[in-house]
């Protein structure tokens, strides 16, 4: 699908493992308050012709997980959509057959060696190859790894209610089974740090307690900020919120948050979504942000 892209970190390596490219989504739909001109003629220089149209009506955007290797722990950040599953009221994400596994095989990783699955949140892209098809029954796909998701976030997701159309049908199919195995390690972010390297910082907005994880390896920092931010334009116009996002201030402040985050730190910044390199530093221009691709 693309080419491997391989980042260091400190002493952890980072890659990229790509499920889905979805090249033409509507900048109108994924965007309600945007503003065209920065995606047509004022659009800034780092947002290349691989992530937006010319006449900036479609944005294109990836499905993708990261996979840490710190020399002590493999681990996965996020795990996409997942095949087979039912989502009717999601076409995009409905009964995919993608290799993603095979994907994960190329760079050298089994699932049964995966020790940890962090996510960031509960939607329908992120949690989707937590599990796989075992004859009638969703089973842990990385059938060694601790899971690490926050309880708030799946407390208030277990009510049907809370729960997205787009999102319909995950919790039973790639959540709940996680919890029901006995590998969910449910945390809140504000009091338990479970892992050496990695913080988890409560980010609330995009969902109820969506989860940004930062790495610290070697004085060298990275941040995955899931869905804080879906489209490098968004770097610019920090304001903008995608169609996705249920609590519209929270997002904003969050979003604001991950961008200072990654400029004061000199952090790596690694997207959830951003299409061609899905990795960057974030810097301070006339004030506001700018983005540099790695």
């Amino acid at each position: 699908m693309d080419r491997i892209q391989r980042y260091r970190i400190g002493d952890a390596t980072v890659t990229r493992v790509t499920e889905l490219i979805l090249p033409e989504v509507s900048s109108a739909f994924l965007f309600p308050d945007r503003d065209r001109t920065i995606l047509t003629h004022d659009r800034p220089r780092w947002i290349g012709p691989e992530n937006v149209s010319a006449d900036g009506e479609t944005l294109a955007l990836s499905v993708h997980s990261w996979i840490v290797q710190t020399g002590r722990h493999t681990i996965v950040i996020d795990t996409g959509a997942g095949n087979g599953k039912r989502r009717p009221l999601n076409p995009i994400f409905d009964q995919l057959d993608t290799p993603y596994l095979e994907r994960l095989a190329a760079i050298g990783i089994k699932p049964e060696q995966v020790d940890f699955v962090l996510v960031t949140h509960l939607h329908v892209d992120h949690v989707g190859w937590n599990t796989v098809r075992d004859g009638e029954r969703w089973v842990p796909t990385f059938p060694n790894a601790q899971y690490v998701f926050s309880e708030a976030e799946y407390r208030f997701y277990a009510e049907e209610e809370h729960v997205q159309t787009p999102s319909a049908g995950v919790f039973e199919d790639s959540v709940q089974p996680i919890v029901d195995a006995g590998q969910a390690l449910l945390i809140d972010a504000g009091h338990q740090q479970p892992l050496d390297g990695f913080t988890f910082h409560r980010t609330k907005g995009h969902s109820f307690d969506h989860l940004s994880i930062s790495l610290t390896s070697n004085g060298e920092r990275a941040l995955f900020a899931g869905d804080v931010m879906h489209h490098p334009v968004q770097v610019a116009k920090p304001e903008w919120n995608s169609v996705f996002c249920e609590f519209q201030d929270d997002a904003r402040a969050s979003r604001l948050w991950a961008l200072n985050f990654a400029a004061d730190h000199g952090a790596t910044f690694f997207s959830s979504h951003f299409p061609g390199t899905s990795a960057g530093t974030v810097g301070r221009a006339d004030g506001g942000f700018v983005w540099f691709p790695r």
